[in-house]
């Protein structure tokens, strides 16, 4: 019966994640929408969702088709001019030749305007990244400078002695040596006087306590540490920051704050994969890796799940700019190339391109799932 509610809260989890991808794909395509019919484009369909059409509205005023599909991840916008069959070469010399003029196609707009509607969706995307962080602040609190943490553990240092003995991310410590734990301050002056000392360590994991025993080991280097300081035991992870609730005008700031790090350190993490890719690739985590780490989230409240939608929100608008083909960023290579020459690229070299740059993406695609998976296999935790 036990292992029943597990599972169900496990699947319940999954859901909530599958949900949270559909929405973001959905306002990803909702960016391509009203940038497209700001200037003039025929929308066909706007779905949510994907597979057979459960059920649909025609707007009588534009002649849209809203409409849900069965399978209830991401969904689609449809233009006129983008059968999703040629590439957008092709598309352009067939609108071109055919002599269509003043049409609500988007072939018939200039080059600027289709560039600015195909990265709407990723603009979308990037947006959204700062309104989740913004409602999570004013809904849930921000992680306050200096507040004490959580009892929680967060995320675990890979080869530590917190993943040896098995304890994961969500773990709520509940006792040290038979000694109830108040809160995170406790837990941690607990572990940093205890090296080389052996602890039981009680803990809750989905309701129910367990008990495992662990042997704190030195710290490493702390620049803030004072000089000829003694060494402090620490058995390799970070906990839970604790959520504040704050102002208005404080989260407006606050949220900006975090939004900026995350571009930072996604502008970072791109940098090193590009001019490092062998030493980093293993890190790059896919949609499998994703699912993990929001499941294992959802633990630790609402505030740091949101915080996590957020970064899921930027790098799926990053992930997409990738000139790569089937993705935003591909089709916009081809319009900045058209730019440039002043004609649309060649079909036959388009052709090219995108069987070269499928390939990558296909193999980049089953790479990331590879190490998600064994990563998963080896029971190391989503942040490690």
């Amino acid at each position: 019966m036990l292992l029943g509610l597990i599972a169900l809260a496990q699947l319940g989890k999954i859901v909530i994640f599958l949900v949270t991808l559909s929405v973001l794909v959905v306002l990803h395509e909702y960016g391509h929408f009203i940038v497209a019919r700001r200037n003039g484009v025929r929308v066909n369909e706007f779905a949510v969702g994907m597979g057979p059409k459960i059920f649909g509205w025609t707007s009588p005023r534009s002649g849209t088709l809203y409409s849900f599909r069965a399978l209830p991840i991401g969904g689609y916008c449809a233009m006129e001019g983008e059968d999703g069959k040629t590439s957008e070469a092709e598309q352009q010399r067939e609108f071109r030749e055919s002599g269509t003029a003043g049409s609500a196609n988007f072939q018939s707009k200039s080059p600027w305007r289709r560039l600015g509607i195909v990265v709407a969706g990723p603009a979308a995307n990037f947006i959204l990244a700062y309104v989740i962080i913004l409602f999570g602040a004013l809904a849930f609190g921000i992680n306050a400078p200096g507040s004490p943490p959580e009892a929680i553990i967060g995320s675990i240092a890979a080869g530590s002695p917190a993943e040896h003995v098995g304890l994961r991310t969500g773990d709520r410590i509940v006792g040290i040596d038979g000694v109830a734990i108040a809160n995170g301050t406790q837990m941690i002056d607990t572990i940093h006087g205890s090296l080389g000392k052996r602890l039981q360590l009680e803990y809750e994991r989905d309701g129910v306590r367990k008990g495992v025993a662990v042997t704190p080991t030195k710290c490493p280097p702390d620049p803030s540490a004072k000089k000829n300081a003694p060494p402090t035991g620490c058995i390799g992870f970070y906990p839970v920051a604790k959520y504040v609730r704050v102002g208005f005008v404080t989260a407006i700031v606050s949220s900006g704050q975090q939004y900026v790090d995350t571009v930072v350190t996604e502008m970072q993490n791109l940098k090193l994969i590009a001019t490092q890719f062998s030493t980093y690739a293993g890190q790059i985590t896919g949609p499998i890796g994703i699912g993990q780490a929001a499941v294992t989230v959802q633990d630790l409240g609402w505030g740091p799940y949101l915080r996590l939608a957020a970064l899921i929100s930027f790098a799926l608008g990053v992930f997409n700019l990738l000139p790569l083909p089937a993705l935003d960023g591909g089709r916009g290579a081809f319009i900045v190339a058209e730019l440039i020459r002043g004609k649309p690229v060649d079909p036959e070299k388009e052709a090219l391109v995108h069987v070269a740059g499928l390939a990558a993406l296909l193999l980049l695609m089953l790479v990331i799932a590879y190490h998600d998976i064994a990563r998963i296999v080896a029971g190391h935790g989503a942040f490690n």
